[in-house]
């Protein structure tokens, strides 16, 4: 049965390949970006709802949580702007470099220092147990649009950035505080 980490990889690899189809392949923009949008928020979402809190909380890893945080807040704002705009133009290609860097370089950060810590420290049944949790929510994210959580999500992404007194403020001002 594969683990929340072999899940967590399976979806950065899917990315990559869409985002080598997007650079590669221009005229399959259209089909392959709402493919990738979809996929990076769900994705997103169910690491922030089922997989920041157990690495915060019970792998240790606080300060790498509150920094992935930052780096989904900012891929979700360039997909924002990625998805509208003409696929044909330059100007795409300028934003979709933006967005391969970001993910890029939050992929490899995860890669070598959250993931290896959950994995050292979290149990086997965990991680598979995180696995069908994170499965679920991902499910559960497919189809939501960048730049529209829920005030429960951001109160998520508050709690895993370490900020207080989120449930006392409003969605604006969640969105404001989280903005990268």
């Amino acid at each position: 049965m594969p683990d929340v980490i072999d899940l967590i990889k399976a979806d950065h690899r899917e990315v990559e390949r869409l985002f080598d189809q997007l650079q590669n392949e221009p005229d399959k923009r259209a089909a392959v970006l709402p493919v990738l949008s979809a996929l990076l928020i769900a994705h997103s979402r169910a690491e922030e709802a089922e997989v920041y809190p157990v690495a915060r909380d019970e792998a240790g890893e606080t300060d790498e949580v509150a920094h992935s945080q930052d780096e989904h807040a900012e891929a979700e704002e360039i997909l924002t702007r990625l998805r509208g705009e003409d696929p044909t133009t330059p100007t795409f290609d300028e934003v979709l470099k933006e967005l391969v860097d970001a993910v890029t370089h939050h992929v490899e950060e995860e890669e070598s220092r959250v993931l290896p810590g959950m994995r050292g420290r979290l149990g086997d049944d965990r991680r598979e147990a995180l696995a069908d949790a994170f499965a679920a929510s991902r499910a559960q994210h497919l189809g939501e649009s960048p730049g529209e959580p829920t005030k429960e999500e951001l109160e998520t992404q508050a709690k895993n950035k370490g900020m207080s007194g989120a449930s006392g403020k409003s969605k604006d001002e969640l969105s404001e505080e989280l903005k990268p």
